[in-house]
């Protein structure tokens, strides 16, 4: 084949229109020129995607004070970038949902902002470096990061773990103003009366897991442990096994793959202080193995879904999770700010989701246009890979 002819790489294609599209917020030129050499350096540099290593293939000195200064000493707020970004995605692919998706990022240094030895809830074990979470876009065809929040607890205004990942949640969708969408938190234990309580006072739909021993109280008549008061959640769904049902979905960690689980849901109520605060959510819980105790909890304002649908919307988590877990994450260089400002580390993960995203649009573009991905086709390697 005469590769002079090949068509050009869709994933610089989608760079080149997300770049367009997303910087226009930036108010000079010469910033919406930095930010798309950044964009291209990060889908480009191999190995760490550190600012001098980005500008090397760049042009040297010069283009790495220019890129340092515009990541870590310039004012340009990035959250008009990531508004435009999401809406970008939604006329693109739109949403069905939203993701919180806790991220650690590794830190060997002891200058990095937010840095430190950490316990990371969502692994269970202690690491040295930054805690975040990442509020991800998912559609039908990509999965890819809009928001970010990272946890920064200190003795002068701790924020709680869990009032972390929902403030980047409310506070990402309230700038986005977009079509009203279910935010899916899989963050353990999260699914407490104070964060379906913030959700409902912001008039999203939530689903969020919930630990084992979460208290809450049957408020069907016709179920086990109606007028018993508080039990735990564990408790609850163990009582109503048998309303259990099968339901399959796809295994996004596996693409072509398909799953069966034992599913089953019951009415409850969070016991609340307050009267007018309590009201019913739905509690569901998830089998993988029916000879073993419920394998995830969750809980969810949205009373009327079927379990089955509930069941698959969980699963978007499952993706982002494979996702994050992905090569696609460390080549676009999203853990991969060594510097120590706030602000260097958000407009550095800013434009390593713009890239993220490119890479996710590219792709999708490459794969519709030869599903069977023939060797020689496109000159990025990346993107002859085989999948399975």
């Amino acid at each position: 084949m005469d590769t002079s002819t090949c068509r050009r790489d869709p994933v610089d294609e989608a760079a080149e229109d997300l770049c367009e599209a997303v910087l226009g917020s930036l108010r000079r030129s010469d910033q919406r020129a930095r930010g798309r050499q950044y964009v291209r350096g990060l889908l480009a540099t191999e190995g760490r995607k550190s600012i001098r290593n980005i500008a090397q293939q760049l042009g040297g000195p010069a283009a790495e004070q220019n890129l340092h200064h515009f990541i870590a000493g310039s004012t340009w707020d990035w959250q008009p970038v990531r508004t435009a970004l999401s809406h970008y995605l939604e006329e693109s692919t739109p949403l069905t949902a939203w993701v919180a998706q806790p991220m650690a990022f590794p830190k060997g240094g002891e200058h990095s902002v937010g840095a430190g030895h950490r316990f990371d809830p969502h692994r269970g074990r202690m690491f040295r470096g930054q805690q975040a979470f990442g509020i991800w876009f998912t559609s039908a065809g990509v999965n890819t990061p809009v928001g970010w929040r990272l946890f920064l607890p200190s003795e002068d205004a701790y924020e709680s773990y869990e009032e972390c990942a929902v403030t980047g949640v409310l506070d990402t969708v309230r700038q986005r103003r977009m079509p009203s969408r279910p935010v899916v938190l899989d963050v353990r234990g999260i699914g407490t009366r104070s964060t379906m309580n913030r959700f409902r006072e912001a008039g999203l739909p939530v689903l969020a897991r919930i630990g084992a021993t979460a208290r809450l109280l049957v408020t069907d008549p016709a179920l086990p442990g109606y007028g018993a008061g508080a039990a735990g959640a564990r408790d609850i769904l163990q009582g109503v096994r048998g309303l259990r049902v099968p339901v399959e979905w796809p295994d996004p960690s596996h693409p072509g793959a398909r799953r069966t689980s034992l599913v089953a849901a019951v009415r409850v109520m969070m016991p609340d202080p307050s009267p007018a605060r309590r009201r019913e959510v739905l509690l569901f819980g998830e089998w993988t193995d029916p000879r073993r105790p419920v394998a995830r909890l969750w809980v969810t304002d949205m009373t009327r879904s079927a379990p089955a649908a509930v069941l698959r919307l969980t699963k978007q988590a499952r993706r982002v999770s494979a996702v994050a877990a992905a090569a696609s994450v460390r080549e676009v260089g999203l853990r991969d700010f060594g510097g120590r400002s706030l602000s260097g580390w958000h407009r550095h993960v800013t434009m390593a989701s713009v890239a993220h995203a490119a890479r996710c649009l590219g792709t999708r573009v490459a794969l519709r246009a030869d599903p069977v991905a023939e060797p020689g086709l496109c000159p990025d390697p990346r993107l002859n890979r085989r999948r399975g």
